[in-house]
This record gives structure tokens, C-alpha cells and sequence, in this order.
């Protein structure tokens, strides 16, 4: 499958995915750890993929998303943003919104 198709099918079946560095157990990078906490403590439901783990997605994903760095987050197939996004989000409250929302639709 081409790694544009698989990449729109993990963001199509899931509601919140977050493409990071490693895995949320064990985080390659600080931004994919803070990021993944900020979900975690939203105590939500999200799909990871370690794009280290996964060289056509680390290459193909910021073609896709417009977006050039990692980690990234998907909700409701929509690009949230990277790290500083998330967090800034996460601070404000509404990251929980956000996610809430997914969550009912």
C-alpha cells in the first residue's frame, strides 16, 4: 500500500492518533513525551505510531500534513499540530474540548 493511503487510513480510523518518536512507554525524543503526557492526562483513548519504527511514515507524514516535525497529533482526522501546539492546548483546556468532542461524535 503507499504510505500516503496507509497514513490516511490510520488518521481515518482513529480518533486520535499521535505519530511520535517511540512509543508513549518509552519516548525517543522530549517533545513526543510531553505530548503523549498531555493526552494521558486528558485520559483519553489514542493510537500511536513510532515513526521511527516506521520509515515510509517519517518520510511520507510531513507531505501529508504539511507539517515538518514530530511528533503530530490527529483528532478526528484533523491535524492539531506538534508539540507546542498540543501543550499550549493542553494548558488552556482545550485539548480536553478538543478531545471530548472526538469522543462523542
Amino acid at each position: 500500500m503507499d504510505p500516503k493511503q496507509r497514513i490516511q487510513e490510520i488518521v481515518d480510523s482513529n480518533r486520535i492518533v499521535l505519530f511520535m518518536k517511540g512509543t508513549p512507554q518509552f519516548p525517543q525524543c522530549g517533545f513526543s513525551s510531553r505530548t503523549s503526557e498531555a493526552l494521558k492526562a486528558c485520559e483519553c483513548e489514542y493510537a500511536t505510531v513510532n515513526v521511527l519504527a516506521d520509515p515510509e511514515i517519517r518520510e511520507h507524514l510531513p507531505a501529508y500534513s504539511q507539517w515538518p516535525t514530530f511528533p503530530q497529533v490527529f483528532i478526528d482526522g484533523e491535524l492539531v499540530g506538534g508539540c507546542d501546539i498540543v501543550m499550549d492546548l493542553f494548558r488552556s483546556g482545550e485539548l480536553r474540548e478538543l478531545i471530548a468532542n472526538a469522543v462523542q461524535n
